[in-house]
């Protein structure tokens, strides 16, 4: 298997820019860290071992003035508070979604060819608006264990309709290989994965899907422009 061959550095600049769009809920008074310094320090903090917003302050207070720069957190390390505030405040769809992008970057190839599995679980511990725990349906890339995309599935329906949702939340999976089991892959489901499977990838990372930059009034420029990537991902 091969990875996305992109420095870093590179991975975290282009980070940084996808953190950069996502809207800042909080109030303009009062702002003295940027928004996506404070999202990239607690992405690093949790990636690092720190599970509570306690241990992301902590790890943000040892980190050093170096790291912090290159996460985009110029000015020091903020209280817990603020991360804590700041990780309420944005909506979880768009972070999940700045994540799953920018760890498509980090995907590994098989033969020149991404491989992503499509399978769905049930969330332990957790509990939803009507008593029970969500289930979701989630692209995870082989070779890395890292998940790409999730989406909810309908109390209502059932995995088929949220898979279509999850695909078509990528803005280019061209040539990529989708596995899914045979209960997912009915129907339309199961000719489009076919129509995936045959097509081309491009050797570049994505963007944010053009539904979600209209919807959520996020910047569309820029994206992927850092040094050492190659320009957004284009689809239509």
């Amino acid at each position: 298997m091969t990875s996305c061959p992109i420095t870093a550095a590179a991975r975290i600049r282009y980070l940084l820019d996808l953190l950069a769009q996502v809207p800042d809920p909080r109030k303009r008074r009062g702002r003295r860290h940027p928004l996506a310094g404070l999202l990239a320090v607690g992405i690093a903090a949790v990636i690092a071992g720190s599970r509570s917003f306690a241990a992301i302050g902590q790890w943000a207070a040892d980190a050093g003035p170096d790291v912090l720069a290159a996460l985009g957190a110029d000015r020091g390390p903020a209280e817990e508070s603020t991360y804590r505030r700041a990780f309420a405040l944005i909506s979880a769809n768009i972070l999940d979604l700045v994540l799953g992008t920018w760890l498509y970057t980090r995907a590994t190839q098989a033969g020149g060819r991404l491989v992503i599995a499509i399978d769905g679980k049930t969330v332990r511990g957790a509990k939803g608006k009507d008593g029970k725990a969500p289930h979701l349906v989630a692209a995870l890339a082989h070779g890395t264990g890292t998940v790409l995309g999730q989406v909810a599935v309908d109390a209502k329906s059932n995995e088929i309709p949220a898979v279509r949702d999850l695909l078509k939340s990528f803005a280019d999976l061209a040539g990529a290989v989708i596995t899914i089991d045979a209960m997912r892959a009915g129907g339309r489901m199961s000719r489009g994965a076919s129509a995936v499977q045959s097509a081309r990838v491009r050797d570049r990372p994505m963007e944010l899907p053009d539904s979600v930059l209209k919807t959520t009034a996020l910047r569309a420029g820029g994206l992927g422009q850092a040094d050492g990537l190659p320009g957004p991902a284009r689809t239509g």
